[in-house]
């Protein structure tokens, strides 16, 4: 790669080995000496109280992090900053699909967080309760999250494109003394009703919250009112705008928020993080990884029902004292141009992206990434899933500055894998999230337990402890974090990313893809199992596979294998597209739109072994024209065929 410079931030350069002293001695000590390390790193946040001590790992695999130590996240967030630049920008929120834009100083911002955290409080939210949120790219969604950190209630924000079974399991397990949500989200200039699916969820829910608080937009006409749970946020916020809600201060081991995400069983996992540690990550990546400075701006174009909106749309920026881009629309909507229209108005430096986006934008007239003064924007950082090399040298090129790809999951909450340019400038290559991070003590395993030599395909772990941000156990159920996390080997014992990588012999790591049976549309991860359930709830299906298949604009796409009970239902070519947009739309009713499969393929049986395991492998590679590897425990190798001449047909 051609050494590239990109003005003062850092240069893009070609590293040898002798040029990464620095990075390796920051990795190395973080791993080291903890204490010394993360001590240093927690100075980045304000504590009520200071750590007694740095870290406890006496109970493996479970770590706490600045044991005894009190602090708030809403603090940090928002207090420190008002008290100190009460007018610089906080939040802005803009939305192309209402034509709104609104800006939030640090004492608006906090003004609003204090009136909603009042609400809650008349709602007879208390510290340690559950809130779940499901709501739109809202200002009022951060007043949301906030006000819970606030108070010390419990956040679980739910994705807006869920539907309401997705939904009620979610409320089932988080049990939300509250939940918030609006009357619509707008996508592609269209509103999309949010209250009929909650009211829906409640109902299959067997807990029922006591309150549903609800911002009425005006956008849903229909909007059905439930009388006495069902409260106007608008009205109570008159009665509150003068509210003075002290914080209240949390042990940095208490819960801050509970997130959900999809695993091989049905049922999803609630991704537990603490206060304190998580706090002290974010604050330390925006130093090291985003070089995000107090008084600039960061844009990330993610969802807050999702990881990276939470830590880089809400906390992340906030913490670092930069205002942060809170944005409801697409990148392609009133055109192409819209989100470098927003850098340029903002004056946005560090931007926060998915590479889908980025092969979204590809298809578009390049004109649109000339048309605005981006001489403000630093870097663009991408997650979600693995960038592609020709995407990410045209983002590269037609930007002029460094893109970087980096790693990481809803369990970390932060970058597992990065280039640390507030560390050392390090080279950008194509296609690869770059070196561990810090705390992270990250290696390549083959299925035995032993360590990956360079240039082996082995799957990425982390010997723990997990450093300060990671989740600290799932919701409720910490056999469960343990079997799932942390059982890969007998010995030695390591967390599973549960994904496959690969390491040059200069150290840097490229991700292969899912050792499960996880599905990653456009970095949104979806339980095969959960889309074989709905599938199956047809009932005409008798069986079904899914799998995730390559897909160049959105990383996967799941593709459905069906058994049906009645051959004479898919006789026809009518019947055969009937019964594929039947199972599609229960698959939208169950999961929400963003779980239907690519494509529905009726065949008369599925590939397994003779002891019955399906072989999703074999299923996926013909789906994407490879290799279906070792068929020698096959049951019926005609099943095999019956996939190629469906994927033919």
């Amino acid at each position: 790669m051609t050494p590239r410079h990109y003005g003062n931030w850092f240069d893009i350069q070609i590293m040898g080995e002798d040029d990464m002293a620095s990075y390796k001695e920051f990795h190395k000590r973080s791993i080291e000496d903890r204490d010394g390390f993360w001590g240093e790193q927690a100075q980045l946040i304000h504590w009520n109280k200071q750590p007694a001590q740095i870290y406890d790992f006496s109970n493996p695999p479970f770590v706490k992090w600045f044991v005894g130590g009190e602090t708030n996240l809403c603090y940090n967030a928002v207090d420190r900053h008002a008290e100190t630049h009460p007018d610089r920008k906080a939040l802005v929120y803009i939305s192309t699909e209402t034509d709104e834009e609104k800006t939030y100083s640090f004492s608006e911002l906090r003004a609003e967080v204090m009136r909603m955290a009042a609400i809650y409080q008349s709602l007879g939210v208390k510290k340690g309760d559950r809130v779940l949120i499901y709501m739109p790219m809202i200002a009022e969604a951060c007043f949301a999250m906030l006000a819970c950190a606030r108070i010390g209630a419990i956040h679980s924000v739910v994705f807006g494109g869920f539907a309401s079974h997705s939904l009620a399991t979610r409320i089932d397990d988080a049990k939300p003394t509250v939940i918030v949500s609006a009357d619509a989200g707008m996508r592609g200039g269209r509103p999309v009703p949010y209250k009929h699916l909650l009211d829906e969820a409640i109902n299959l829910a067997e807990h029922k919250p006591a309150k549903v608080l609800m911002v009425n937009r005006g956008l849903d006409k229909a909007m059905e009112v439930v009388a006495g749970r069902d409260e106007d946020y608008a009205t109570l916020r008159a009665q509150h705008l003068d509210a003075q809600v002290p914080v209240t201060w949390l042990e940095s081991s208490d819960p801050s928020y509970i997130l959900y995400t999809s695993g091989t069983t049905g049922k999803p996992k609630g991704v537990q993080r603490d206060t304190g540690g998580y706090a002290v990550a974010l604050a330390a990546s925006m130093k090291h990884i985003y070089c995000g400075n107090a008084g600039e701006t960061f844009f990330s174009t993610s969802d807050i029902g999702w990881v990276v909106g939470h830590s880089y749309i809400i906390y992340g920026p906030l913490i670092a004292g930069m205002a942060t881009v809170m944005y409801e629309g697409t990148p392609l909507r009133p055109d192409a141009g819209i989100w470098w229209k927003i850098c340029q108005e903002q004056e946005v430096t560090v931007m926060f992206s998915a590479p889908t986006a980025i092969r979204v934008l590809k298809k578009q007239d390049p004109a649109f990434l000339k048309k605005y003064d981006l001489s403000k924007l630093r870097g663009l950082y991408c997650a979600g899933e693995p960038m592609d090399e020709t995407s990410h040298q045209w983002m590269m090129d037609e930007l002029g500055i460094p893109v970087i790809d980096h790693y990481w999951q809803t369990e970390t909450g932060w970058a597992m894998l990065t280039l640390m340019p507030g560390v050392e400038d390090q080279a950008v290559q194509l296609g690869s999230p770059g070196f561990p991070a810090y705390g992270f003590d990250v290696r390549l395993f083959r299925d035995d337990g032993t360590e990956c030599g360079p240039n082996e395909k082995g799957i990425v772990g982390v010997v723990p402890p997990l450093p300060p941000g990671c989740l600290s156990t799932i919701w409720g159920d910490d056999k469960r974090f343990v079997s799932t996390y942390f059982t890969l080997f007998q010995e030695p014992q390591v967390y599973s990313s549960f994904d496959w990588g690969i390491k040059d012999d200069a150290g840097y790591y490229k991700i292969l893809g899912r050792t499960d049976d996880v599905i990653n549309v456009a970095g949104h991860r979806l339980g095969t199992r959960e889309i074989e359930e709905a599938v199956q709830s047809h009932p005409a299906i008798a069986e079904v596979a899914v799998v995730g298949v390559a897909d160049q604009l959105k990383g996967q796409m799941p593709m459905a294998f069906a058994v049906v009970k009645d051959p004479t239902s898919i006789d026809t070519p009518e019947k055969v597209a009937a019964l594929e947009k039947d199972v599609m739309k229960i698959v939208d009713g169950s999961l929400g739109a963003i779980a239907r499969p690519a494509r529905v393929h009726f065949i008369s049986g599925l590939p397994k072994t003779r002891s019955g395991k399906m072989l999703r492998r074999s299923i996926q590679a013909l789906a994407e024209g490879r290799d279906p590897g070792d068929l020698t425990t096959i049951d019926d190798p005609s099943t095999l065929e019956q996939i190629k001449a469906a994927l033919t047909a």
